[in-house]
């Protein structure tokens, strides 16, 4: 009797400071005490009630056990199981969300000699050597529902992109198992080129074509092709028009699936661009060379691809990249019948003697290229692998321009994969 006489005194005490009140008169009599406590009780009830109601979306499971978890329990142990629910409850949802998201990346750190020989005598020739983070990158990509995914691509290199710059970041609503669709729509770069490469240094079809706008893509694609059309609304305008979104591209591709023929692949493909001037590199020259924004007329594109392997030991790569007529000499400042047509062209072959070995030979060039990339370039790459995801590669290329300059460049790289 004393032990339910404690009880009821300190669960009335420990209401009455929840509670301010509702107090415990030195006069009360039995009667009133046993009022008070069923008023206590009705109070507790309605709180947890308001709790459970508030946290009936995210936590249905806790809401159905809880009658039975709590019944019979003290206000403290009712709280202690409501909050360890709730922390089971978020880890699951934060478990969910990891099942959603991935994320990848890329750590380069090089070192490299350039040795530079101008062909006029009258320049000094020049030569320098230096170490550099040349790249990180950091990509998150999140099935958020059935048809839906982001992507994000953080991108920092040396003397580049510093601070860190958004390379990518777009949304892809696609169709999975109902119709072969998807839609692209961001910062991304257009499905203009392939620029498959072995070596350390991008080819030169790639300095030339890679395009990234702000654009939207649509495509259907399924295990034999892909085929795409892009728009955008590029930097480089004609002269005298308005700014539109009156940029495009459009890209097909083809692959042989695996099983069809066995131990061979091949994909090969064409694109087509509307202004080639809104590539990343040429944009970039035009602007620091002759401090062009605007051209006469737009000068379009081509793109041509062939990839193919035997056995994932031997690998060949060809590519063209070029544009379709001449620049106005006007647009460049230079003189009447001057010709700038850019063009270049890129072959490689790769042979990867282990899992770990793999050793490349390149030739590519171009056309009317000037001092903006080399006439003709050669070279070799070694590249081993150290360790999982982790390789080291030792490359060396010759370039002559049409100058007659001419260039060697060493470097060494050290990669890292996640």
């Amino acid at each position: 009797m004393k032990k339910g006489l404690i009880g009821i005194f300190l669960t009335f005490f420990i209401g009455s400071l929840m509670f301010p009140g509702i107090c415990i008169s030195e006069e009360m009599s039995n009667h009133e005490l046993m009022q008070e406590l069923k008023v206590l009780k009705e109070q507790i009830r309605i709180l947890e009630e308001k709790l459970d109601n508030q946290e009936k979306m995210s936590t249905q499971e806790i809401s159905k056990e809880a009658p039975a978890i709590l019944e019979g329990q003290g206000l403290p142990e009712r709280v202690r199981r409501i909050e360890e629910k709730m922390e089971q409850k978020q880890e699951g949802i934060l478990a969910k969300w990891a099942d959603k998201i991935t994320l990848s990346g890329v750590i380069e750190a090089e070192a490299g000699y350039e040795n530079y020989d101008y062909g006029d005598p009258a320049e000094d020739d020049e030569d320098s050597s230096d170490i550099t983070l040349a790249t990180v990158e950091l990509g998150l990509d999140v099935d958020i529902i059935k048809h839906v995914k982001g992507h994000v691509l953080f991108l920092w290199e040396e003397d580049d992109t510093e601070p860190v710059d958004v390379d990518e970041g777009f949304i892809t609503l696609d169709g999975e198992d109902v119709v072969p669709l998807y839609l692209n729509v961001g910062k991304l770069y257009v499905p203009f080129g392939n620029f498959e490469s072995h070596f350390i240094s991008d080819p030169l079809t790639l300095e030339l074509g890679e395009t990234r706008e702000s654009a939207l893509t649509v495509g259907c694609v399924n295990e034999w092709m892909d085929f795409s059309v892009s728009a955008f609304n590029g930097d480089i305008d004609e002269t005298g028009e308005d700014n539109h979104i009156e940029s495009y591209v459009a890209s097909a591709s083809f692959s042989v699936p695996e099983e069809l023929i066995s131990n061979f692949g091949i994909r090969a493909g064409v694109s087509y661009i509307s202004n080639i001037a809104d590539s990343d590199g040429l944009q970039d020259y035009l602007d620091e060379k002759y401090g062009v924004d605007k051209i006469k007329d737009y000068i379009s594109g081509w793109s041509v691809f062939l990839s193919a392997c035997f056995m994932d030991k031997l690998f060949f790569e060809a590519e063209y990249v070029g544009a379709n007529d001449n620049f106005e000499a006007s647009d460049l400042g230079l003189a009447p019948g001057v010709k700038f047509e850019p063009k270049t062209w890129n072959f490689e072959l790769a042979y990867a003697a282990t899992d770990r070995v793999e050793v490349a030979v390149k030739y590519e060039g171009g056309d009317d290229l000037w001092d903006f990339l080399p006439e003709y370039q050669y070279g070799a790459v070694f590249t081993y692998g150290l360790f999982e995801n982790t390789s080291l590669a030792l490359e060396y290329l010759h370039g002559e321009f049409e100058n007659d300059d001419e260039r060697d460049l060493i470097t060494t790289q050290l990669a890292v994969e996640f």
